[in-house]
């Protein structure tokens, strides 16, 4: 398995913010909340309004490895967005997708049209570390 912490990575994910924001009751962990008292996952807008917090109090070219976002193609357009307003980029986007779920197909097929996907002969020596 490969230890973020050893490549001086900052691990985020949207459930662990998500966590955060209604443990701070922030008024978008409690629209997370009240949509998970409903039996429901937080609406899309509300996951990207707090991976927005995020990514702009974060320190710029500070190294991080996102699980579950971008979910769909319209948060990894809106994240292409944010990267290019700080003049940063992606170094790659390993495919853990459902092969079931269209919408993380879209977001797959959105970042191996720009070459960013990688595949098992680009992660070999990432994962060797």
């Amino acid at each position: 398995m490969l230890q973020l912490s050893s490549l001086n990575q900052e691990h985020v994910s949207p459930t662990g913010l998500i966590r955060q924001e209604i443990s701070r009751h922030t008024p978008l962990g409690q629209k997370a909340e009240a949509a998970a008292r409903r039996g429901q996952s937080p609406s899309g807008e509300t996951v990207t309004a707090i991976m927005r917090r995020w990514f702009w109090a974060r320190k710029p070219d500070a190294g991080f490895a996102l699980t579950g976002f971008p979910a769909t193609l319209l948060q990894a357009k809106v994240f292409d967005e944010w990267l290019d307003a700080r003049g940063e980029s992606l170094d790659g986007v390993i495919d853990a997708a459902d092969a079931n779920d269209t919408a993380s197909r879209h977001v797959v097929n959105h970042y191996r049209a720009h070459g960013l996907l990688l595949d098992d002969e680009a992660l070999a020596p990432v994962l060797a570390k």
